[in-house]
């Protein structure tokens, strides 16, 4: 199967990004930046992981299904560098949990991590 391994990682990374996200909001360490997956999020915890499961079951059914062309070749090499990215976003913030990197030096990480995502998103 074309782009299997590729689409598997990008939907591990979604759930892992919902399941990091939730962590970090709830014990008050980070908040939601994207404003709509705030606000499912406030309806509950499952609302939110639940959308996040089918938004990247969708994706996943999408490029399996199409993955032969050429866009979703690199639309999914942009998603990739897009979680990617966030992940390390993300380990940023659990340093910063544990009392590694000041809350002010991530609130700048972000800052510039938003302004990039602006730019190439």
């Amino acid at each position: 199967m074309h782009l299997f391994r590729e689409t598997f990682l990008l939907f591990s990374l979604n759930l892992l990004d919902a399941i990091l996200t939730i962590i970090w909001v709830r014990n008050g360490v980070a908040t939601e930046s994207n404003h709509l997956m705030a606000r499912l999020l406030d309806s509950g915890d499952f609302t939110f992981l639940s959308a996040k499961i089918v938004m990247g079951t969708i994706t996943a059914l999408v490029l399996l299904r199409w993955g032969n062309r050429r866009l979703a070749r690199y639309g999914l090499t942009v998603a990739l560098a897009v979680y990617i990215s966030l992940m390390g976003l993300h380990v940023m913030t659990g340093l910063t949990a544990f009392g590694y990197i000041s809350k002010t030096a991530l609130y700048d990480l972000q800052r510039l991590t938003d302004t990039l995502l602006a730019i190439f998103v």
